[in-house]
């Protein structure tokens, strides 16, 4: 089994480790890459463009001549592993459609969690999308402040706010809280009032079931 990853921050990685060991994964099943440069052009320019879309493409089909699944772990760049499928035979997942379809299936309030403001808006389109028909109690929550921490090397203090966040839709009223980028998971291990869902374990799940398009 060959999955390929692609990373837009060198993190990750150990976070990936990680989930995989905790669900019992193969550490050589794993293949990691890092392209921090794409969300850094995401931020720059404000949100995913249609260049830096098409990049992504490109990586990720170049990833996919040597892999039976590619898994894009950046939420922001989400969109562009739904071209790339289009384009090859390869299994593409976008770790965040798994969490989303995990989420979705729960009953009660979600609180959607994001950190990077560029997440918000692949973000609601693919809880749109996955949503569908279906009614679901849905809110989207910043966390401000925790994007600068990370990009300052501040893991502890990043982690920090987003499991204050989390415990405090919990304790307004969220059944389920969803932390919709990688780079948040390790704060589910810090919350007091329940435990949030996770893009790595819903993403790696997804990529073991061969039932998963």
């Amino acid at each position: 089994m060959r999955i390929h990853l692609l990373h837009t921050a060198e993190s990750n990685i150990a976070v990936f480790k990680a989930a995989a060991v905790e669900l019992n994964i193969p550490a050589q099943y794993l293949r990691h890459h890092v392209r921090e440069d794409l969300l850094q052009a995401c931020e720059m320019a404000g949100g995913l463009t249609q260049s830096i879309r098409q990049q992504t493409v490109e990586t990720l089909l170049q990833l996919a001549e040597d892999a039976e699944v590619v898994l894009l772990t950046c939420s922001t760049l989400g969109p562009a592993a739904e071209d790339a499928a289009k384009q090859t035979s390869v299994r593409m997942l976008r770790v965040d459609r798994a969490l989303a379809e995990t989420a979705l299936a729960a009953e009660g309030h979600i609180t959607v969690l994001y950190a990077v403001e560029t997440t918000k808006g692949p973000t609601l389109k693919l809880f749109a999308d996955v949503q569908g028909e279906r009614e679901a109690d849905i809110s989207f929550s910043w966390v401000a402040e925790a994007w600068e921490r990370f990009k300052q090397g501040n893991s502890a203090g990043y982690l920090q706010l987003i499991a204050a966040a989390a415990d405090k839709a919990y304790q307004n009223g969220a059944e389920v809280v969803v932390l919709a980028q990688a780079s948040m998971a390790g704060a589910a291990n810090l919350t007091q009032f329940g435990i949030p869902l996770t893009s790595p374990l819903c993403g790696l799940r997804a990529a073991m079931s061969p039932e998963t398009a």
